[in-house]
């Protein structure tokens, strides 16, 4: 009998140890860590001689100034020490737009409260995307004052900064909606203006990723 008891109370510190030594293998033999590049640490590649990239630099979000839906300048200083989401869009897309908007609007509920976080949608129609025309779109798509910024502006400071600052393609449609090409890319650039990520702004689960990766940026994770 006495025996038995010893042996139930061996188990018992058996089953009451097994947490313990997960605990301490997980410390000591693995590392919670979720590294998010940094693109063009060496520059970018340049083979049409398109744009005045710097060789062999880290590449950073060159300088611009637009206007947003509320009639205000915003510029490229408004990103530094902030997290930014930017895409490039038009209000009257026939494709994807819609479904890119929706997505972010994700992004913007999530970090309604966060000031470290914002978002940047850039209009590669500003003939048409007037700041009237981008209010109404921002209040369709709910978009958080001083959070979710729809800018317009210069045309070939617009295209020059698609292709040579976030390195996405575009090009002008004219009069046809559908003869607009822009990239469905989500951008995650960091607080000194470096490119973190691109995620599908039409694919629920890369902009899941996306909404992960901002809060690891934002508390300082390695």
């Amino acid at each position: 009998m006495r025996g038995i008891r010893i042996l139930q109370g061996f188990v018992l510190l058996c089953i009451l140890m097994v947490p313990v030594l997960i605990i301490v293998f997980l410390k000591t033999m693995t590392s919670n860590t979720y590294d998010i590049p940094v693109y063009y640490q060496e520059g970018v590649d340049n083979p049409l001689m398109e744009c005045d990239f710097a060789e062999n630099e880290q590449h950073v979000i060159p300088d611009f100034t637009f206007t947003s839906q509320d009639n205000e300048a915003v510029s490229r200083s408004a990103m530094t020490g902030k997290i930014t989401v930017v895409d490039f869009f038009f209000t009257s897309c026939p494709s994807i737009c819609p479904v890119m908007s929706t997505e972010m609007e994700r992004v913007n509920d999530v970090f309604r409260d966060i000031d470290d976080v914002q978002i940047f949608s850039i209009s590669i129609d500003p003939d048409y995307d007037t700041p009237e025309i981008l209010q109404e779109y921002a209040t369709l798509h709910q978009a958080t004052k001083d959070k979710w910024f729809f800018l317009t502006g210069d045309k070939v400071m617009t295209y020059n900064l698609a292709r040579c600052g976030f390195i996405l393609p575009a090009m002008d449609g004219g009069d046809v909606p559908d003869d607009f090409v822009h990239s469905d890319k989500f951008v995650l650039v960091d607080e000194e203006g470096r490119i973190r990520g691109y995620y599908s702004g039409t694919n629920r689960e890369e902009v899941d990723r996306l909404i992960v990766e901002i809060k690891i940026l934002l508390y300082g994770k390695e």
